[in-house]
């Protein structure tokens, strides 16, 4: 099987691809890798702490490689910032990159070109999958997350910290794509088939944050 690294956010989507992933016969996840805005010391956008992304890779039996990146961060500081990575991954023996991407064009081209002057392929495997009832099949497949970040241009403020649920599917906004692919909410993985054991993550506060609501979830003491 080809040695993967996939890319890591924390949440739902990048969970899901993982057990996907597990399942293969051609590829075999052998590293989680994130971006992690160095100065909050949180993944950027979904908010979620270090610990608990370290927390996660060790329920996935895997080790984690972090890119810090700086705050504000520049198209061109984040390529400075993740190149070294990828020539990492290609002396290290990696064949692909995977990402949880589900049908944002833009984004999947940006990743493809990144990885353009490397021996890496890039796969999607959640690519085009209907939202839906990908949604649907998380959860009854056994997924649990949390909203971690929401936009509030998009939905609700009241949805901040909910969790990944039929209830939480029925109170989205018509306009609000089921996985938040969009960037409607972003969430925190605690439970799934992909990991060894759970988490039991502990809600703390909700701030609102450069336009967006967040709800941070720490570990238990």
């Amino acid at each position: 099987m080809k040695p993967c690294w996939l890319w890591w956010s924390s949440g739902k989507d990048s969970a899901w691809t993982l057990y996907q992933l597990q399942q293969s016969t051609e590829y075999e996840v052998t590293a989680l890798i994130t971006s992690v805005n160095a100065q909050a010391n949180r993944v950027a956008m979904h908010g979620v702490r270090r610990e608990v992304l370290e927390a996660q890779a060790q329920a996935a039996g895997l080790p984690l490689i972090v890119i810090d990146l700086p705050f504000p961060c520049t198209n061109d500081d984040y390529v400075a910032a993740v190149e070294p990575f990828l020539q990492r991954a290609v002396d290290e023996g990696v064949e692909a990159m995977a990402f949880g991407d589900l049908f944002l064009a833009d984004v999947r081209q940006y990743r493809c070109d990144l990885l353009a002057e490397y021996p890496l392929e890039p796969i999607f495997p959640l690519w085009q999958s209907n939202t839906t009832e990908l949604a649907q099949t998380m959860m009854k497949g056994g997924l649990r997350a949390q909203i971690s970040c929401l936009d509030p241009k998009q939905l609700p403020e009241h949805l901040a910290g909910r969790g990944f649920d039929e209830e939480l599917l029925a109170e989205l906004p018509s306009s609000a794509d089921p996985c938040g692919e969009r960037g409607e909410f972003h969430t925190v993985t605690w439970s799934g088939p992909m990991f060894q054991y759970d988490l039991y993550l502990k809600q703390g506060e909700t701030v609102k944050r450069g336009g967006f609501v967040f709800t941070d979830w720490l570990l238990p003491k």
